[in-house]
Order: C-alpha cells, then sequence, then structure tokens
C-alpha cells in the first residue's frame, strides 16, 4: 500500500519541481568561469526548453538549442529537438544532475569525457496572457486564414519570464533555420518586444516590435508589421496540444 501512495506522490513532486524551472535564467559560470563575454538566457515553459546565446561586446549570435526536459528527484534530462553547435546531438537525451544551491541552479554532466557545470541564476518567472510554449499553425492573408499542422519541420515561439524566443527548424533533418529573442511585454491587447538576439541579422538588436494580440478559443491571434516591416496575421497554438510528432 505505501508503494501505491507513495509513487503518484513522486510524480507529483516532479511535476512540481518541473513548474519551479519555469521562467527565464541567464548563466553565470560556466566550469568555474564567469559568463562575461557570451551572455546565454534559457527559457522553460511548459515541459519545453529553448536558450540562445550571443557575445556581449557585438550582439553577434553564437548558439541555440532547445527541447523538451523532464526532472526527476535530481535527474534532469533534456532532449535536444535543434541545437546548432553539434546538430548531430538533435534526437538524443543528456543526463544531468541538478541542485537548487542559494536560489541558483546547478546543472553538471560528463560530456566527451569532460565534466561539465553550469550555474545558472532565475532572470524571472513572472506570467501573463502569453506565457506559453506555442507553435504557428495558422496565417491570415487576404482575408483567408491557411492553417498548417506542425510536424517535424515548425516555428515555436516560447514565452516565459517576461523574455520571448522563437525558432525554426526541422528535428527530422536536424536543419536549423533561425532564431530570435528577448524582452517582452503583454498588456491589454498590445504586445511589445525588444529583440537581444537574431540569428540572421544581429543589426537588429535593440529593435522594438508593437503587435496587437488577442488569445481566441486558446489560440494566440497576432498582427501587425514583421522585423521587415510586412504586415502580418499570425496564429500561434498551444505546443503541447498542436504538435504532431512525426512516427
Amino acid at each position: 500500500m505505501k508503494k501505491i501512495i507513495l509513487l503518484p506522490f513522486l510524480f507529483l513532486a516532479g511535476a512540481i519541481f518541473a513548474q519551479s524551472l519555469e521562467g527565464a535564467w541567464k548563466m553565470t559560470h560556466q566550469n568555474g568561469k564567469a559568463m562575461t563575454e557570451t551572455e546565454y538566457i534559457k527559457i522553460y515553459q511548459d515541459g519545453y526548453f529553448s536558450f540562445g546565446a550571443k557575445e556581449t561586446a557585438t550582439n553577434a549570435f553564437v548558439s541555440a538549442g532547445g527541447g523538451p526536459f523532464t526532472i526527476k528527484d535530481n535527474l534532469y534530462q533534456e532532449l535536444l529537438d535543434f541545437y546548432t553547435t553539434n546538430p548531430e546531438m538533435v534526437g538524443q537525451r543528456t543526463d544531468f544532475s541538478l541542485d537548487m544551491v542559494g536560489g541558483k541552479m546547478v546543472i553538471s554532466t560528463e560530456m566527451s569525457g569532460k565534466t561539465l557545470v553550469e550555474i545558472w541564476e532565475k532572470v524571472s518567472d513572472a506570467k501573463d496572457d502569453l506565457t506559453r510554449n506555442w507553435v504557428i499553425t495558422g496565417r491570415k492573408r487576404d482575408d483567408e486564414i491557411a492553417r498548417s499542422t506542425p510536424g517535424a519541420r515548425r516555428t515555436i515561439k516560447i514565452l516565459s519570464g517576461g523574455r520571448f524566443q522563437w525558432v525554426a527548424f526541422n528535428s527530422e533533418t536536424k536543419e536549423f533555420s533561425g532564431t530570435g529573442g528577448g524582452t517582452y511585454t503583454a498588456e491589454n491587447g498590445t504586445y511589445i518586444e525588444k529583440i537581444e538576439f537574431f540569428s540572421r541579422d544581429n543589426s537588429r538588436v535593440g529593435a522594438s516590435l508593437e503587435f496587437k494580440y488577442e488569445v481566441i478559443d486558446g489560440e494566440w491571434h497576432h498582427s501587425g508589421l514583421s522585423s521587415t516591416g510586412n504586415p502580418i496575421y499570425e496564429i500561434w497554438s498551444a505546443y503541447s496540444k498542436a504538435y504532431n510528432p512525426v512516427k
């Protein structure tokens, strides 16, 4: 009887721990070295994570990665859907040891025969109307909405802790098409994002874009002008409901 009671409790504890990670984090140290030359921001939401990195002095894009994650006790696992540093790792799962020390997250693993230790500090766990992991499922052109079903090739946008990151990739071919991210606000139907990194054009860093938004039947309707000045109307759905993995 004790086992029957304990197993659901452990599952619940793991779910609560995973939820405690939700928000935005910044890497402060890697293998004992302070991260002063490169900025890494990592976002957790709805069982998914993504990170983007840039050079602090030049805003030049460095790398990005992400995918589903799980936690059980102090075993933290990441399954990569995209990873610019080494695309061959896409589809692979990496096990980490995770500890919370003084409010900071310490994760460690063995990689290529070497120990990797990272320390992350939470930036924010603020939530709003758009806090979620999203995937694009529709676009409006000439008053007609064209729908799509995301598969191996998809574009996601993860928002949590006042940070956003969009990523276009194909997890089957391991092809990476682009990413960008930064800070955002979503209030009273107005969504404003400030670009802090952009893999395609780092000259766009610092730009702010303003859009109108509305959540209709659980879907995010997003309209305005893109970073290139073209009008857009996009529909984003909750990733956990809309994504259909390729079998």
